[in-house]
């Protein structure tokens, strides 16, 4: 392959040649695309199922001038959309934004000579020339004779540079670190490495939570049971002739039967959670996540940038020979101080050992080839590299035990040597670098930083039931020893090259009782993401690499570390940024809280949705007109709207073992039954009490005029008086109705024992506040004219609160018996439906 693409290195590609290949598509161009377009965007979320519903009923309802009634109807379906859109829009340009490679120039071979080009003229055949610090933007061979050492930790998460001798690939994304010599473009644009990992990074994946899927569930329940009965109560219309609008107003109001105020809830709740979550150091990218996060069983973690800080520490100083701890001591300081070229392990010594920089004559780097480093002084010549690589150069023996022993804890040992002759040099007569015979001075053990909060958060995910796995790059064995000092239970660690001939099966089966993986590629966590999952895992992956980022796309909960790569940043759901995933317990607790409130405000919005429903088919069945005008519906700001928000806001993070909406139909149904029977009753009586003579509380004009708004039809003494008992009947259901959905928010959150017959008494106040002031509210509406009207009800009334006030509290202390007593769970078996839930 690399000889048809390229004939001569010294010269590369000709002029002509390349600009041939880049008009055939062979340059390396940036990945594109990979999310849906804008128009996919806005017809998807603008034209849902669910605003179809409610944008039919609002044209019909605006054609007939009824503007006030179409506003209600579909105002919740257009935020709601407007919210989703949004969202999704703003996360399609941070995906489209996404690169891996930086842009700046590389240097091409052409035409003999070596020039400067952007990165996305290379083309197909192209040779690069590389030298240290260049990052490597395509794939391809390393030509001619000379090694390179490339950094592939972006990629791999290997933190050690990664030799390459001639012939060998080198990958777009990775880093010279040392070496000078020249590159095949044998890959390019979306077919190298780099641009492969960017297209699946870019890919649109995000998951439904568990509440989100709950809460659709219910919604189209709800809209299948209405469409059902709103079939049967628009078929009763047509045998009874009423007119076209009349049938538009009864489908508004039966289509405001459906809770689509929970959506609109739940993405205010997502975005207060959101800046609650912020305080503590996690930055919300993708906003459903506030909730997601709180369902986390596992957490998959990278080690370095995550648990560790990626900063190494003095663990142990140990001298050799006949030298002491002190003379050993400054020796290291001082050869870290005088390090032209300093590294990790340079700096952490410098950091923690005395000394002072020495007058350097000669000094070897440290290479990855080499894994030692050196350096000639006044003082004489000193050698710094790992144990074995010194081991046949020492005149004296190697303390094996004390190596092997701090390996087992996943210390990084370096041996400090000296040359057994004065004046010995570390260069062969070609310049090579070259170890003399060498007497041991002392030996050094360093330790990869634990992150300060590391052992704390671990041990409050494992009191929460939360399961940690580590997927790192480097050793197995030195993964396993930090996961143990992190306070892990590390057990046998599994190389991922093991993982690569297993089935699905077997996978699930190592993954399930295995806690650290090390050597593990990108590819490696993708599927051990992938395999949690299958086991109905709820997955959190946490990262800081490129490396990372094809699991964090696979998992329902990516997080990602502010100082790490751009693109993980991008693709992540939370990014951390303190750097510390102790941000994610304080997150885990919103999520529940979320939760809670969002189950508190669903038994509210059920209650009204299944009270509401039995009335209508009830007082229709009997022939009592219709209970609701679509004006009417809009009191359900008072009765649910403004309630929900406040206990959502208010509510207290659930106890990580509960379950999601527990209690939700042993609550409902007995509220909506016996609501909805005290409520028919209600109407019916005044109905016929308004049939026989008994007056409204209005004028003959008023009920006349209110008669044609409601119905359309011109007025006639034979359908006055329906009219009258209709709207006089409704005005006692809904004051009848609004109080007891006060008091219902009681029952749920008790001020004392007298409200505490379905949960305990709670100390905070604030919902019985609230209940106050919404029947302040609710009593404007009822005695302030413009208000009443607005709301199709009746002005006040004697006769009709001597009936309202005694069958409200008839129906508070039937209803607390029935919750105390748990008489419903009984007769219809709620007792085994809470359980199972």
């Amino acid at each position: 392959m690399e000889q048809q693409l390229l004939t001569d290195v010294g010269t590369g590609l000709t002029s002509a040649q390349a600009e041939y290949r880049r008009r055939h598509g062979d340059a390396n161009t940036a990945v594109k695309g990979g999310s849906r377009s804008y128009a996919e965007i806005l017809r998807t979320n603008v034209f849902s199922f669910f605003n179809i519903i409610l944008f039919v009923i609002g044209a019909a309802l605006l054609a007939m001038g009824r503007y006030s009634d179409a506003l209600i109807s579909v105002g919740l379906g257009l935020i709601n959309a407007v919210i989703s859109a949004a969202q999704e829009i703003r996360a399609k340009r941070k995906l489209d934004r996404l690169q891996l490679l930086e842009r700046t120039q590389v240097v091409v071979v052409r035409d003999g000579q070596e020039s400067t080009i952007n990165p996305d003229q290379v083309v197909r055949g192209d040779v690069l020339r590389i030298k240290p610090g260049d990052q490597i933007v395509v794939d391809g061979p390393v030509l001619g004779e000379t090694r390179i050492e490339a950094d592939e930790s972006l990629l791999t998460g290997e933190s050690d540079p990664v030799v390459k001798q001639p012939g060998d690939d080198l990958r777009s994304g990775s880093l010279c670190v040392a070496g000078t010599g020249h590159q095949l473009a044998r890959d390019v644009g979306a077919h190298s490495y780099a641009g492969r990992l960017t297209a699946e990074a870019r890919r649109a994946s995000t998951d439904k939570t568990p509440l989100q899927k709950r809460i659709e569930f219910l919604v189209r329940l709800v809209m299948a049971l209405t469409a059902l009965m709103s079939g049967a109560i628009l078929g009763q219309a047509a045998i009874e002739g009423f007119t076209l609008l009349r049938v538009v107003q009864t489908t508004a109001v039966l289509s405001g039967l459906v809770p689509y105020g929970l959506f609109f809830l739940i993405a205010v709740a997502y975005t207060a959670g959101a800046a609650t979550i912020a305080r503590s150091g996690a930055l919300v990218q993708q906003v459903n996540a506030v909730e997601s996060v709180s369902n986390v069983d596992v957490v998959c973690t990278d080690k370095t940038g995550t648990l560790t800080t990626g900063q190494l520490t003095v663990e142990e100083i140990q001298p050799l020979g006949a030298h002491d701890r002190d003379e050993v001591e400054l020796l290291l300081g001082s050869l870290a101080h005088s390090a032209a070229t300093p590294n990790l392990t340079s700096q952490a010594l410098a950091a923690a050992l005395p000394g002072a920089a020495w007058q350097v004559r000669d000094e070897i780097p440290f290479a990855s080839s080499l894994r030692w480093s050196g350096l000639t002084t006044e003082e004489g010549t000193w050698i710094l590299g790992a144990p074995d690589a010194l081991a046949a150069s020492l005149s004296t023996p190697l303390p094996t035990d004390a190596v092997v022993k701090h390996a087992e804890r996943g210390l990084r040992v370096l041996l400090l040597a000296r040359p057994t002759h004065d004046g010995a040099p570390l260069r062969d007569a070609a310049g090579r670098p070259t170890l003399p015979a060498l007497e041991a001075v002392g030996m050094v053990a360093l330790a990869d930083e634990l992150r300060p909060e590391v052992s704390e958060t671990i041990a409050r995910f494992r009191q929460d039931g939360v399961d940690l796995k580590v997927l790192s790059g480097d050793d197995p064995r030195t993964v396993a020893a930090i996961a143990a000092r992190a306070g892990l239970d590390a057990g046998e660690p599994v190389p991922g090259a093991s993982l690569d001939d297993l089935d699905d099966a077997a996978l699930d089966r190592l993954v399930s009782r295995t806690t650290v993986f090390g050597r593990v590629a990108p590819e490696h966590k993708e599927r051990i993401v992938r395999s949690l999952r299958r086991q109905h895992h709820y997955v959190a992956m946490i990262g800081d690499g490129v490396n990372d980022a094809r699991a964090l796309k696979g998992a329902q909960v990516g997080v990602a570390m502010r100082s790490g790569s751009a693109v993980t940043r991008d693709v992540a759901d939370i990014v951390l940024t303190d750097d510390s995933f102790a941000a994610l317990p304080p997150a885990q607790r919103e999520g529940r809280r979320i939760i809670n409130g969002i189950g508190l405000s669903l038994h509210v919005f059920l209650a009204r949705v299944a009270t509401q429903g039995l009335v209508i088919l009830t007082v229709t069945m009997l022939g009592l007109g219709f209970p609701y005008s679509p004006t009417q519906v809009g009191l359900t700001l008072f009765t649910v709207g403004v309630p929900t928000f406040f206990l959502t806001m208010w509510a207290k993070p659930m106890p990580p073992d509960a379950k999601m909406f527990s209690g939700l139909a042993g609550f409902v149904i007995p509220a909506a039954v016996i609501t909805a029977s005290f409520g028919t009753a209600l109407y019916a009586t005044l109905y016929e009490a308004v049939t026989i003579g008994f007056g409204s509380g209005r004028t003959p004009a008023e009920i006349v005029r209110e008669f044609e708004r409601y119905t359309g039809l011109a007025y006639n003494d034979s359908d006055f008086t329906a009219a009258a008992a209709t709207i006089a009947a409704q005005t006692g259901l809904s004051s009848f109705f609004c109080l007891a959905s006060f008091l219902l928010i009681l029952f749920l959150a008790p001020p004392n024992r007298l409200f505490a017959a379905w949960t305990e008494p709670t100390d905070d106040k604030r919902p019985a506040y609230l209940v106050a002031g919404l029947m302040a509210a609710f009593g404007a509406v009822l005695f302030v004219p413009t208000l009443y009207t607005y709301f199709g009800l009746t002005g006040p009334s004697k006769p009709m609160f001597a009936l309202v006030v005694p069958l409200l509290v008839l129906w508070f202390a039937v209803l607390s018996l029935a919750y105390r007593l748990r008489l419903l769970d009984r007769v219809l078996g709620l007792d085994n439906l809470r359980s199972d839930n």
